[in-house]
Protein backbone atom coordinates (compact mmCIF):
# COMPACT_ATOMS: atom_id res chain seq x y z
CA UNK A 1 0.00 0.00 0.00
CA UNK A 2 3.08 2.26 0.17
CA UNK A 3 3.93 2.24 -2.90
CA UNK A 4 0.19 3.00 -4.47
CA UNK A 5 0.57 5.53 -2.27
CA UNK A 6 3.52 7.37 -3.56
CA UNK A 7 2.94 7.06 -7.01
CA UNK A 8 -0.71 8.28 -6.14
CA UNK A 9 1.24 11.42 -4.33
CA UNK A 10 3.72 11.37 -7.67
CA UNK A 11 1.12 12.07 -9.81
CA UNK A 12 -0.15 15.11 -8.27
CA UNK A 13 2.82 16.63 -8.19
CA UNK A 14 3.18 15.88 -11.89
CA UNK A 15 -0.50 17.03 -12.50
CA UNK A 16 0.47 20.79 -10.76
CA UNK A 17 3.98 20.95 -12.75
CA UNK A 18 2.65 20.13 -16.66
CA UNK A 19 4.84 20.86 -19.81
CA UNK A 20 3.77 20.76 -23.42
CA UNK A 21 5.35 18.39 -25.61
CA UNK A 22 9.29 18.36 -25.93
CA UNK A 23 9.57 21.18 -23.08
CA UNK A 24 9.56 18.39 -20.10
CA UNK A 25 12.48 19.08 -18.30
CA UNK A 26 11.17 19.56 -14.94
CA UNK A 27 9.07 16.21 -15.11
CA UNK A 28 11.58 14.33 -16.61
CA UNK A 29 13.74 15.20 -13.64
CA UNK A 30 11.25 15.40 -11.13
CA UNK A 31 10.24 11.28 -12.12
CA UNK A 32 14.38 10.67 -12.48
CA UNK A 33 14.86 11.72 -8.77
CA UNK A 34 11.74 9.62 -7.86
CA UNK A 35 13.19 6.62 -9.14
CA UNK A 36 16.61 7.51 -7.22
CA UNK A 37 15.32 7.97 -4.17
CA UNK A 38 12.73 5.08 -3.61
CA UNK A 39 14.69 2.30 -5.86
CA UNK A 40 18.41 0.77 -6.76
CA UNK A 41 17.40 0.66 -10.58
CA UNK A 42 20.14 1.52 -12.74
CA UNK A 43 18.86 5.37 -14.74
CA UNK A 44 19.93 6.14 -18.03
CA UNK A 45 19.18 9.65 -19.22
CA UNK A 46 18.65 10.14 -22.99
CA UNK A 47 17.88 14.16 -23.01
CA UNK A 48 14.33 14.25 -23.65
CA UNK A 49 13.60 11.33 -22.26
CA UNK A 50 15.03 8.14 -19.82
CA UNK A 51 14.92 4.39 -19.16
CA UNK A 52 15.25 2.50 -15.75
CA UNK A 53 16.48 -1.21 -15.82
CA UNK A 54 15.76 -4.37 -13.71
CA UNK A 55 18.56 -6.76 -13.92
CA UNK A 56 17.58 -10.12 -13.64
CA UNK A 57 20.17 -11.81 -15.54
CA UNK A 58 21.91 -12.05 -18.97
CA UNK A 59 20.08 -15.06 -20.08
CA UNK A 60 16.62 -13.72 -19.23
CA UNK A 61 14.08 -12.38 -21.47
CA UNK A 62 14.06 -8.71 -22.34
CA UNK A 63 10.79 -6.73 -22.08
CA UNK A 64 9.73 -3.32 -22.15
CA UNK A 65 6.93 -0.86 -20.55
CA UNK A 66 6.36 2.43 -21.84
CA UNK A 67 4.80 5.59 -20.05
CA UNK A 68 4.31 8.88 -21.44
CA UNK A 69 4.38 12.12 -19.48
CA UNK A 70 3.71 15.12 -21.75
CA UNK A 71 0.78 17.53 -21.07
CA UNK A 72 -1.90 19.50 -23.65
CA UNK A 73 -1.75 23.33 -23.95
CA UNK A 74 -5.00 23.33 -22.35
CA UNK A 75 -5.99 25.82 -19.01
CA UNK A 76 -6.96 23.78 -15.85
CA UNK A 77 -10.48 25.12 -14.97
CA UNK A 78 -11.93 22.93 -12.23
CA UNK A 79 -11.59 23.05 -9.14
CA UNK A 80 -8.95 20.13 -7.61
CA UNK A 81 -6.44 20.06 -4.85
CA UNK A 82 -2.75 19.17 -7.26
CA UNK A 83 -4.37 22.15 -10.00
CA UNK A 84 -1.76 23.11 -12.68
CA UNK A 85 0.28 25.57 -11.29
CA UNK A 86 1.52 26.48 -14.95
CA UNK A 87 -0.53 28.52 -16.68
CA UNK A 88 -2.32 27.91 -20.21
CA UNK A 89 -0.89 24.01 -19.65
CA UNK A 90 -2.58 20.87 -17.85
CA UNK A 91 -2.57 17.42 -17.89
CA UNK A 92 -5.49 16.69 -19.42
CA UNK A 93 -4.75 13.19 -21.34
CA UNK A 94 -3.44 11.18 -17.87
CA UNK A 95 0.03 11.32 -18.67
CA UNK A 96 0.64 12.04 -15.43
CA UNK A 97 -0.96 8.86 -14.56
CA UNK A 98 0.61 6.74 -16.60
CA UNK A 99 4.32 8.05 -15.52
CA UNK A 100 2.78 7.54 -12.07
CA UNK A 101 1.58 4.08 -12.70
CA UNK A 102 4.86 2.94 -14.37
CA UNK A 103 6.98 4.49 -11.17
CA UNK A 104 4.13 2.36 -9.33
CA UNK A 105 5.65 -0.59 -10.93
CA UNK A 106 9.17 0.38 -10.62
CA UNK A 107 8.93 0.60 -6.91
CA UNK A 108 7.37 -3.30 -6.76
CA UNK A 109 9.79 -4.84 -9.22
CA UNK A 110 12.40 -3.40 -7.64
CA UNK A 111 11.87 -4.43 -4.35
CA UNK A 112 10.08 -7.85 -5.03
CA UNK A 113 12.36 -8.90 -8.10
CA UNK A 114 11.17 -10.80 -11.19
CA UNK A 115 12.56 -13.39 -13.71
CA UNK A 116 12.79 -10.98 -16.39
CA UNK A 117 14.80 -8.19 -17.64
CA UNK A 118 12.39 -4.82 -17.36
CA UNK A 119 12.94 -1.58 -19.14
CA UNK A 120 11.00 0.95 -17.71
CA UNK A 121 10.82 3.24 -20.77
CA UNK A 122 9.90 7.12 -19.53
CA UNK A 123 8.84 8.78 -22.98
CA UNK A 124 8.37 12.81 -23.81
CA UNK A 125 6.39 14.23 -26.89
CA UNK A 126 3.68 11.68 -27.38
CA UNK A 127 0.91 14.08 -28.43
CA UNK A 128 2.93 15.46 -31.17
CA UNK A 129 3.92 12.33 -32.37
CA UNK A 130 7.99 12.96 -31.48
CA UNK A 131 8.78 10.75 -28.63
CA UNK A 132 8.04 7.11 -29.71
CA UNK A 133 10.22 7.53 -32.69
CA UNK A 134 13.03 9.08 -30.96
CA UNK A 135 12.72 6.43 -28.06
CA UNK A 136 12.39 3.60 -30.45
CA UNK A 137 16.17 2.41 -31.15
CA UNK A 138 16.25 1.35 -27.78
CA UNK A 139 14.17 -1.93 -28.65
CA UNK A 140 16.50 -3.21 -31.20
CA UNK A 141 19.63 -2.06 -28.85
CA UNK A 142 18.74 -3.91 -25.91
CA UNK A 143 17.21 -6.73 -28.00
CA UNK A 144 13.53 -6.03 -26.41
CA UNK A 145 11.55 -9.04 -26.77
CA UNK A 146 8.22 -7.49 -26.25
CA UNK A 147 6.98 -3.64 -25.32
CA UNK A 148 3.20 -2.82 -23.59
CA UNK A 149 1.53 0.20 -22.54
CA UNK A 150 -1.80 1.27 -21.65
CA UNK A 151 -3.99 4.49 -21.96
CA UNK A 152 -6.90 5.25 -19.11
CA UNK A 153 -9.94 5.86 -21.11
CA UNK A 154 -13.49 7.25 -20.38
CA UNK A 155 -16.61 5.87 -22.05
CA UNK A 156 -15.81 2.43 -20.56
CA UNK A 157 -16.32 0.54 -17.85
CA UNK A 158 -14.40 1.81 -14.52
CA UNK A 159 -11.30 -0.47 -14.00
CA UNK A 160 -12.31 -3.36 -17.26
CA UNK A 161 -9.89 -3.88 -19.30
CA UNK A 162 -10.19 -3.38 -22.76
CA UNK A 163 -8.19 -4.80 -25.48
CA UNK A 164 -8.11 -5.60 -29.51
CA UNK A 165 -5.90 -7.39 -32.02
CA UNK A 166 -4.57 -6.01 -34.84
CA UNK A 167 -4.73 -1.93 -35.39
CA UNK A 168 -5.77 -0.38 -31.93
CA UNK A 169 -5.04 3.27 -33.55
CA UNK A 170 -5.41 5.13 -36.94
CA UNK A 171 -2.23 6.34 -38.43
CA UNK A 172 -2.44 9.83 -39.13
CA UNK A 173 -0.43 13.42 -39.99
CA UNK A 174 -0.92 17.07 -40.43
CA UNK A 175 -0.79 18.18 -44.22
CA UNK A 176 -0.48 21.90 -45.30
CA UNK A 177 -0.94 22.59 -48.80
CA UNK A 178 0.71 26.16 -49.61
CA UNK A 179 0.17 27.83 -52.66
CA UNK A 180 1.39 30.98 -54.60
CA UNK A 181 0.27 33.11 -56.91
CA UNK A 182 0.96 36.97 -57.19
CA UNK A 183 -1.31 40.34 -55.71
CA UNK A 184 -3.61 42.42 -57.93
CA UNK A 185 -5.77 44.79 -56.93
CA UNK A 186 -8.62 43.88 -56.42
CA UNK A 187 -10.45 45.76 -59.11
CA UNK A 188 -8.60 43.61 -61.54
CA UNK A 189 -8.36 40.28 -60.19
CA UNK A 190 -7.00 39.40 -64.18
CA UNK A 191 -3.80 40.96 -63.35
CA UNK A 192 -3.12 38.48 -60.59
CA UNK A 193 -2.66 35.19 -59.95
CA UNK A 194 -5.27 33.98 -57.14
CA UNK A 195 -5.30 30.48 -55.43
CA UNK A 196 -8.50 30.55 -53.78
CA UNK A 197 -9.86 28.36 -56.79
CA UNK A 198 -7.55 25.74 -56.67
CA UNK A 199 -7.69 25.38 -53.51
CA UNK A 200 -11.64 25.13 -53.51
CA UNK A 201 -10.67 22.54 -56.19
CA UNK A 202 -9.32 20.25 -53.83
CA UNK A 203 -12.00 20.70 -50.37
CA UNK A 204 -14.42 19.54 -52.94
CA UNK A 205 -12.59 16.32 -54.03
CA UNK A 206 -12.10 15.36 -50.21
CA UNK A 207 -15.53 13.20 -49.79
CA UNK A 208 -14.55 11.50 -53.01
CA UNK A 209 -11.17 10.97 -52.13
CA UNK A 210 -12.21 9.61 -48.51
CA UNK A 211 -15.56 7.39 -49.80
CA UNK A 212 -15.44 4.06 -48.28
CA UNK A 213 -16.15 2.41 -52.00
CA UNK A 214 -12.88 3.53 -52.93
CA UNK A 215 -10.76 2.56 -49.78
CA UNK A 216 -9.83 -0.83 -47.74
CA UNK A 217 -10.65 0.07 -44.16
CA UNK A 218 -11.28 3.81 -42.75
CA UNK A 219 -10.21 6.84 -44.26
CA UNK A 220 -10.77 10.12 -43.30
CA UNK A 221 -9.44 13.96 -44.51
CA UNK A 222 -10.21 16.62 -41.86
CA UNK A 223 -9.95 20.49 -42.84
CA UNK A 224 -8.50 22.24 -39.84
CA UNK A 225 -7.81 25.44 -41.44
CA UNK A 226 -7.98 27.20 -44.62
CA UNK A 227 -5.76 30.95 -44.79
CA UNK A 228 -6.36 32.65 -48.07
CA UNK A 229 -5.34 36.10 -48.77
CA UNK A 230 -5.53 39.03 -46.64
CA UNK A 231 -8.11 40.99 -44.72
CA UNK A 232 -8.11 44.01 -47.27
CA UNK A 233 -11.14 44.70 -49.37
CA UNK A 234 -8.91 45.81 -52.16
CA UNK A 235 -6.36 43.44 -52.62
CA UNK A 236 -6.86 40.06 -54.56
CA UNK A 237 -5.69 36.75 -52.72
CA UNK A 238 -2.27 36.25 -54.09
CA UNK A 239 -1.45 32.64 -50.99
CA UNK A 240 -2.95 30.81 -49.27
CA UNK A 241 -2.67 27.26 -47.27
CA UNK A 242 -4.92 24.58 -46.60
CA UNK A 243 -4.09 22.47 -43.72
CA UNK A 244 -5.76 19.06 -43.26
CA UNK A 245 -5.61 16.24 -40.59
CA UNK A 246 -5.50 13.00 -42.50
CA UNK A 247 -6.14 9.85 -40.80
CA UNK A 248 -6.71 6.04 -42.01
CA UNK A 249 -6.99 2.46 -40.76
CA UNK A 250 -3.85 1.30 -42.32
CA UNK A 251 -0.60 3.23 -43.31
CA UNK A 252 -0.65 2.39 -46.87
CA UNK A 253 -4.84 3.65 -47.06
CA UNK A 254 -2.83 7.22 -45.56
CA UNK A 255 0.10 6.87 -47.99
CA UNK A 256 -2.11 6.82 -51.06
CA UNK A 257 -4.37 9.41 -49.89
CA UNK A 258 -1.40 11.78 -49.30
CA UNK A 259 -0.32 10.61 -52.86
CA UNK A 260 -3.73 11.62 -54.42
CA UNK A 261 -3.88 14.84 -52.09
CA UNK A 262 -0.84 15.80 -54.17
CA UNK A 263 -1.41 15.53 -57.41
CA UNK A 264 -4.70 16.84 -57.21
CA UNK A 265 -2.94 19.75 -55.81
CA UNK A 266 -0.12 20.10 -58.16
CA UNK A 267 -3.27 19.46 -61.14
CA UNK A 268 -5.00 22.31 -59.86
CA UNK A 269 -1.86 24.72 -59.45
CA UNK A 270 -0.94 23.70 -63.07
CA UNK A 271 -4.36 24.82 -64.23
CA UNK A 272 -4.42 28.19 -62.18
CA UNK A 273 -1.03 29.19 -62.63
CA UNK A 274 -0.09 28.76 -58.73
CA UNK A 275 2.97 27.23 -57.28
CA UNK A 276 2.45 24.55 -55.06
CA UNK A 277 4.40 23.07 -52.28
CA UNK A 278 3.21 20.82 -49.19
CA UNK A 279 4.75 20.00 -45.70
CA UNK A 280 3.36 17.72 -42.96
CA UNK A 281 3.61 17.69 -38.77
CA UNK A 282 2.29 15.60 -36.43
CA UNK A 283 2.59 12.44 -37.65
CA UNK A 284 1.87 9.18 -35.99
CA UNK A 285 1.72 5.25 -37.40
CA UNK A 286 -0.62 3.26 -37.07
CA UNK A 287 -0.58 1.06 -34.09
CA UNK A 288 -0.85 -2.47 -34.46
CA UNK A 289 -1.21 -4.56 -31.45
CA UNK A 290 0.24 -8.49 -31.85
CA UNK A 291 -1.70 -11.14 -31.09
CA UNK A 292 0.18 -12.98 -28.69
CA UNK A 293 0.86 -9.77 -27.15
CA UNK A 294 -3.01 -9.16 -26.79
CA UNK A 295 -3.49 -12.35 -25.68
CA UNK A 296 -1.37 -12.02 -22.96
CA UNK A 297 -2.99 -9.07 -21.32
CA UNK A 298 -6.25 -10.97 -22.19
CA UNK A 299 -4.85 -14.28 -20.03
CA UNK A 300 -3.66 -11.74 -17.24
CA UNK A 301 -6.80 -9.83 -16.88
CA UNK A 302 -8.55 -12.66 -16.32
CA UNK A 303 -6.15 -14.22 -13.49
CA UNK A 304 -6.15 -11.02 -11.48
CA UNK A 305 -10.24 -11.02 -11.63
CA UNK A 306 -10.71 -7.84 -14.04
CA UNK A 307 -13.41 -7.13 -16.39
CA UNK A 308 -12.29 -8.25 -19.54
CA UNK A 309 -13.89 -6.23 -22.66
CA UNK A 310 -13.23 -6.98 -26.48
CA UNK A 311 -12.95 -4.00 -28.34
CA UNK A 312 -14.90 -4.03 -31.51
CA UNK A 313 -13.05 -1.41 -33.87
CA UNK A 314 -9.91 0.86 -33.67
CA UNK A 315 -9.17 4.27 -31.89
CA UNK A 316 -9.50 6.78 -35.01
CA UNK A 317 -7.49 8.90 -32.68
CA UNK A 318 -3.30 7.98 -33.41
CA UNK A 319 -0.83 7.14 -30.69
CA UNK A 320 2.74 7.11 -31.27
CA UNK A 321 3.36 3.70 -29.39
CA UNK A 322 2.85 1.97 -33.18
CA UNK A 323 6.67 3.21 -33.74
CA UNK A 324 7.94 -0.01 -31.18
CA UNK A 325 5.76 -2.65 -32.28
CA UNK A 326 7.08 -1.84 -35.78
CA UNK A 327 10.42 -3.43 -34.41
CA UNK A 328 9.12 -6.12 -31.74
CA UNK A 329 6.01 -8.12 -30.49
CA UNK A 330 3.85 -5.85 -28.51
CA UNK A 331 0.13 -4.21 -27.47
CA UNK A 332 -1.07 -1.32 -25.96
CA UNK A 333 -4.59 -1.74 -23.66
CA UNK A 334 -7.00 0.83 -22.16
CA UNK A 335 -8.01 0.91 -18.37
CA UNK A 336 -11.74 2.44 -18.55
CA UNK A 337 -12.58 5.38 -16.12
CA UNK A 338 -16.26 4.67 -16.10
CA UNK A 339 -18.71 4.81 -18.86
CA UNK A 340 -20.11 8.64 -18.15
CA UNK A 341 -16.74 9.89 -16.92
CA UNK A 342 -15.46 13.38 -18.60
CA UNK A 343 -13.38 12.15 -21.78
CA UNK A 344 -9.43 12.79 -22.18
CA UNK A 345 -9.16 16.29 -23.85
CA UNK A 346 -11.63 18.07 -22.32
CA UNK A 347 -11.74 20.34 -19.18
CA UNK A 348 -13.67 18.59 -17.14
CA UNK A 349 -11.57 15.74 -16.97
CA UNK A 350 -8.83 14.33 -14.31
CA UNK A 351 -6.80 11.39 -14.40
CA UNK A 352 -8.31 8.90 -11.95
CA UNK A 353 -5.78 7.47 -9.44
CA UNK A 354 -7.52 4.54 -8.38
CA UNK A 355 -6.65 2.99 -11.87
CA UNK A 356 -2.88 3.22 -11.11
CA UNK A 357 -3.43 -0.12 -8.96
CA UNK A 358 -4.85 -1.99 -11.93
CA UNK A 359 -2.34 -0.50 -14.17
CA UNK A 360 0.30 -1.69 -11.94
CA UNK A 361 -0.74 -4.99 -11.37
CA UNK A 362 -1.36 -5.62 -14.99
CA UNK A 363 1.83 -4.69 -16.02
CA UNK A 364 3.65 -6.78 -13.00
CA UNK A 365 1.28 -9.65 -14.36
CA UNK A 366 2.97 -9.45 -17.61
CA UNK A 367 6.28 -8.97 -16.35
CA UNK A 368 5.82 -12.90 -15.06
CA UNK A 369 4.98 -14.19 -17.79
Amino acid sequence: MKNLELAKQLRRELHQHPEVSNEEVWTKQHLIHFLKKHTQLEIVDKGAWFYAVYRAGKDRKNIAFRADFDALPMPEVIDIPHASKNPGVSHKCGHDGHAASLAGLALEVDQKGTDQNIFFLFQHGEETGDGAIQCAPLIKEHNIEEIFAYHNMSGMAFNSINVIDGTAHCASKGMIIHMEGSPAHASQPEDGVNPSFAIAKIIDAIPELTSPGKNKGLVLCTVVHVNIGERAFGLAASKGELLLTIRALYEEELDTLQKNLEDLAVEQAGKYGVKVSFSYHDEFPETVNHKESSDKIRRVSCEKGYQLVEMKEAFRASEDFGHYTKLTKGAIFYIGNGENYPHIHTYEYDFRDEIIETAVELFKGLGEI
